[in-house]
């Protein structure tokens, strides 16, 4: 496995929104903004059963994760990869932490009835940190 930079690590800890790329059933590309962790090399990110990128990944596991620092635009960090774990365990607190670090709020506010909430963890099989 390829390993994040670790000038490239305040990207994935602090408030910068990522662009995760799924792949449609017809093949063309979909992109959704999301908040973004990681654990190690590995990242994370939260979502509800259901959500077109959930139903996407789940069929095709294939992904790619955009993300810069606007005070840094030309030095993104750019992973291609693929999902190897969707759970409900630790869900909501993960996206508790989330709320707080993003937005300030805890518990997450926009919660909505019979939400089920979802751990997705990301494998990188290609990084790319700044421009080529």
């Amino acid at each position: 496995m390829n390993s994040i930079p670790d000038e490239a690590i305040p990207l994935l800890e602090g408030r910068h929104l990522a662009n995760l790329a799924t792949v449609m059933s017809d093949g063309s590309p979909q992109v959704t903004p999301v908040w973004i962790d990681h654990d190690g090399d590995i990242l994370v990110i939260n979502t509800v059963e259901g959500r077109i990128k959930e139903r996407n990944f789940s069929r095709d596991p294939r992904v790619a994760v955009s993300i810069h620092d606007a005070e840094r635009p030309y030095e993104p960090l750019t992973i291609r990869g693929r999902v190897i774990e969707a759970t409900r365990d630790g869900a909501v607190e993960h996206i508790n932490a989330l709320s707080k670090r993003y937005i300030g709020e805890d518990p997450y506010p926009f919660g909505q009835p019979g939400d089920q909430r979802l751990i997705v963890r990301i494998e990188p099989d290609q990084i790319s940190y700044g421009l080529p």
